[in-house]
């Protein structure tokens, strides 16, 4: 993880400003980013009956391969002189749709990994937290450097080359038996389990049977939104505009990760001991709005920089604490198909947030587009946070990782069957 998310980072600032400074468009970046990630979202969805079926060992290995050949392609092609823009789409738009299977397969790892370990399921999700956000620290860090010293295509065929490495450790270093398969319920006389359309019908019935993570799937799809737009868009933009240049935009990531990889380790440590509703909140309300609005007042980069920082401190509680949930309240051979429709739901803003600031930014400029983004964020966060369902996400405290995972765990108010339910992850901030 912690190689194939450094690359990932590192692309997410070498692409964009590599479009932004090839096209001038802030219009065609936004369509870069959707290339992208629609796919990524779209696919991703549609492989988790597969990734159960064949094991998440097998999808992860096989699709960061893909990943790496399309993203080699890029800088290559490039410096063959031939690589026109409609080209440039096709191929992000390979890395991404190979790059969701990859993801989703390694997160369906992560309670096989705490069962083994014998650790609260918020352990092991904050640990999974920190090697996020370390990933993102360096790739940031790095990422914005070489871009500013050597140019956009060394970052992008850096990130082909971490691709291909965390293939090559997830198929080969791993311990026998992990990311295999779960029994899918093969009848007494042999017959293949369910077949692919049903066992992704399974995995809708489930996720939309708990009204908790249902809202919090919605209300991270809407976060989500913002936080690819002022990824792909418009943090870029403002970098341009105030002459900043990519290496602001290292500076500023690299200020979010260190300190999100402070905020994971804590949640790593201790958050199986705290209330989860009200720590997941005040994440959101210090990682969201303030990073538009900071961008927004004009104020110096140590500011901007500082404030990304408690942004990362904050955001470094939300994604164990999501996790956490999620996979308490899944069967462990429903998790593919479960958290790939998850993930698709709360995704599903992601491809539409780069189009949308672009176009946005094109027609009313940078600083509108910001400050509207830093108040709808906090509109969706607090409004979402007076919902009544939450209280069931206090409910589940505490849960650790020594039972299989979603069988058991306590079932909402709402929902009399002792296996119900879903959710998914918010996507790192830059």
């Amino acid at each position: 993880m912690a190689v194939s998310l450094s690359g990932t980072r590192i692309s997410a600032i070498a692409l964009p400003w590599f479009v932004l400074v090839t096209t001038g468009s802030a219009a065609q970046t936004g369509l870069a980013a959707f290339c992208e990630m629609a796919p990524y979202v779209i696919v991703k969805a549609l492989t988790g009956p597969l990734t159960d079926r064949v094991g998440p060992r097998l999808v992860s290995w096989t699709a960061d391969a893909v990943s790496s050949v399309a993203a080699a392609l890029v800088p290559l092609i490039h410096l063959a002189g031939v690589l026109s823009f409609p080209v440039l789409l096709v191929l992000v738009a390979v890395v991404g749709a190979a790059r969701g299977p990859g993801d989703l397969a390694k997160e369906v790892m992560i309670p096989e990994v705490a069962e083994r370990a014998h650790v609260p399921l918020e352990r092991a999700t904050g640990v999974s937290g920190v090697i996020e956000r370390l990933a993102q620290t360096a790739g940031a860090a790095g990422g914005g450097a070489l871009i500013a010293l050597v140019g956009p295509l060394a970052g992008l065929a850096l990130n082909a080359a971490s691709f291909a490495l965390g293939s090559l450790i997830i198929a080969f270093t791993l311990p026998r038996g992990v990311g295999l398969p779960e029994p899918s319920g093969t009848g007494p006389a042999g017959e293949c389990g369910p077949g692919y359309w049903r066992r992704l019908g399974e995995g809708f019935t489930f996720l939309r049977g708990d009204l908790l993570l249902l809202t919090v799937i919605v209300m991270v799809a809407i976060t989500n939104l913002l936080d690819a737009a002022f990824t792909s868009v418009l943090l870029p933009v403002w970098a341009k505009e105030s002459g900043q240049g990519p290496a602001a935009i290292g500076l500023a990531g690299s200020a979010m990760g260190v300190a999100s990889v402070a905020g994971s380790l804590v949640a790593a440590a201790v958050a199986h001991r705290l209330r989860r509703r009200p720590v997941f909140f005040a994440g959101f309300l210090l990682a969201g709005a303030p990073r538009f609005l900071v961008l927004a007042s004009g104020a110096p980069l140590w500011a901007v920089a500082t404030v990304f920082a408690v942004a990362g401190l904050g955001s470094g509680f939300i994604n164990p604490i999501i996790g956490a949930v999620f996979f308490e309240r899944i069967p462990r051979r429903l998790l593919g198909r479960v958290g790939a429709l998850g993930d698709a739901t709360a995704w599903a803003g992601i491809p539409l947030g780069g189009l949308i600031a672009g176009a946005a930014v094109t027609s009313v400029g940078l600083l509108p587009v910001l400050i509207v983004g830093g108040a709808m964020y906090f509109l969706t966060t607090g409004l979402a946070g007076l919902r009544r369902e939450w209280r069931e996400m206090d409910r589940l405290r505490g849960r650790g990782a020594a039972q299989p995972v979603g069988e058991g765990a306590p079932a909402p108010a709402a929902q009399p069957d002792p296996i119900s339910p879903a959710s998914r992850r918010s996507p790192e901030p830059p």
